[in-house]
């Protein structure tokens, strides 16, 4: 058990404070475990180029050796111009096989990128293939009043405009996009069946609880090893496991959209650092003005903060639900 887990009082020190040797013994030996009954032979990673994937897959190493951990670049047209030398750096840095995936023609094949535009043109008519765009969403500390997705559009000249989404057009996108995440999903499961392989699963804590995931998409995975763990401290295992330190300097991003696009910009509306101080304490019952110093925030904002993390494990709930059945079916094993 976690320091976090220890401590309900942000007074009393640093709620994040883990024991990183002992955090990474008790990952490694569910990991080993978990492929013992499951009859696999190792773990094959997506990798991003990300904080939280490059943890995983160092985990992987630790607990498996590096022979028996396989990773997969995916990047799309869409994807960043770093993004593959990022993930490359850590899969050089760890010592593991891998293959690039460029998924782009798969994409291109089931319409992602055309029903997308499709979508954004609901708002704002001339957009077409040689424009960029993101999603957004207003700051959840900054007003009371309701927070609506709107698309910013570049134009081939550099213009910038920001067009308020209708729910339709929301939804196209979010649908689209989400092409993205549930193609990878199915070329990790190609490998991880060819291979013998268990598929892992990259959330941290706030992205796990907050359902920032994409249902059989990244959300589809045989098991996910740190999503106990807030993402503070999932930086203090990178830099234990010895993670490159430009992946552990390097920005959270999305890297879904056209135009470069940050996780708070996206979906938490406040940075991650912040996001993890107001879960923390509304997770173990501690004053809200003790929260508010912690954050940085006033009692208002952090209330604002705790009303929407409720909101979204209400609205996202249905993400981490089983298949209904009619009636309970005896499991093997």
């Amino acid at each position: 058990m976690t320091a976090l887990e220890n401590s309900s009082d942000m007074a009393l020190g640093d709620p994040f404070a883990i024991d990183a040797e002992a955090e990474v013994a008790r990952i490694t030996t569910m990991l080993r475990d978990y492929l013992g009954r499951s009859r696999r032979k190792g773990a094959t990673v997506a990798l991003s180029g990300g904080i939280d994937s490059s943890v995983v897959a160092a985990l992987c190493v630790a607990a498996l050796g590096p022979t028996r951990v396989f990773g997969i670049h995916m990047p799309e047209r869409d994807s960043s111009e770093d993004t593959l030398g990022f993930s490359t750096m850590v899969s050089d840095a760890l010592g593991i096989d891998s293959v690039v995936e460029d998924i782009t023609p798969v994409l291109e094949a089931a319409g992602c990128y055309e029903r997308r535009d499709a979508a954004i043109r609901m708002v704002c008519p001339d957009y077409g293939p040689d424009h960029l765009s993101k999603i957004v969403l207003p700051s959840v500390v900054d007003s009371e009043s309701l927070r609506l997705y709107s698309v910013v559009v570049q134009a081939p000249d550099g213009t910038t405009t920001r067009h308020r989404l209708t729910t339709e057009s929301y939804l196209g996108i979010v649908a689209a996009t989400n092409f993205k995440q549930r193609t990878r999903r199915m070329m990790e499961y190609f490998h991880a069946d060819r291979l013998n392989y268990v598929v892992t699963g990259t959330p941290n804590r706030l992205e796990y609880d907050q359902g920032f995931f994409v249902k059989l998409g990244d959300g589809a995975a045989d098991v996910k090893p740190i999503a106990h763990l807030y993402k503070t401290q999932v930086y203090a295992l990178a830099e234990y496991l010895g993670v490159p330190e430009a992946i552990r300097t390097r920005p959270s991003t999305t890297d879904t959209y056209s135009l470069p696009q940050s996780q708070e910009e996206f979906y938490f509306s406040l940075p991650w650092n912040l996001m993890d101080v107001c879960l923390h304490g509304k997770n173990n019952g501690t004053p809200i003005a003790e929260v508010a110093a912690a954050a940085g925030l006033t009692t208002a904002q952090v209330e604002r903060v705790w009303g929407d993390i409720d909101q979204k494990r209400t609205t996202t709930a249905y993400l981490h639900l089983p298949p209904q059945l009619v009636e309970p079916v005896q499991e093997i094993g």
